[in-house]
């Protein structure tokens, strides 16, 4: 978790270029873990729906971005 709290860190910096790379550099790093973790919930048997509710999202929208990985 080092890399995380380090790039947090770097979010709030003053410099903004500085700020705008760690809250890229978050996103791609968010955006792996969800899918990591929606991989895991339908290996567990989850449904689009049940997958959705815990992400705040509508079940198309989870369906679409991951129902064909």
């Amino acid at each position: 978790m080092t890399d995380a709290t380090d790039l947090a860190e770097r979010v709030g910096d003053r410099d903004p270029r500085v700020g705008l790379r760690a809250v890229a550099a978050l996103r791609r790093l968010l955006e792996q873990l969800e899918a990591v973790q929606v991989r895991s919930a339908r290996n567990q048997g989850w449904s689009w729906q049940e997958i959705a509710a815990q992400l705040g999202v509508s079940r198309q929208a989870v369906h679409k971005k991951y129902g064909r990985q």
